[in-house]
């Protein structure tokens, strides 16, 4: 069993870029956080694994080739492996948790 501590987890220092920090991984997934700051560009690539995004804080569009929808605390998302997807119009401090199934960058 590993213990994920969330302190810390989900602060954008003023004037930050996005950031995406890695907290967890095994062959079948990673965990991680992501943070974009009000107003910020989300320049994310499709991955090639299968990922859900847990906000825990923040508002945005998360936009992608399956559909668009407003996201907020507690919004839970799936998107499938290849899609290409990016968070618009951050208008509040946006943090998320990422799952990646299997983990991040492990299909090539």
């Amino acid at each position: 069993m590993q213990v994920l501590r969330a302190a810390g987890f989900f602060a954008v220092p003023e004037g930050a870029p996005n950031q995406y920090r890695e907290h967890l991984r095994a062959p079948a997934m990673s965990v991680g956080t992501y943070c974009i700051p009000v107003g910020g560009k989300d320049g994310q690539e499709p991955h090639t694994e299968d990922e859900i995004y847990v906000v825990v804080r923040g508002h945005a569009r998360l936009v992608g080739e399956s559909g668009e929808v407003e996201v907020g605390p507690g919004s839970v998302v799936y998107v499938p492996a290849c899609e290409l997807h990016q968070f618009t119009e951050v208008t509040d401090d946006l943090s998320v948790v990422v799952m990646f199934a299997p983990a991040e960058r492990s299909r090539g």
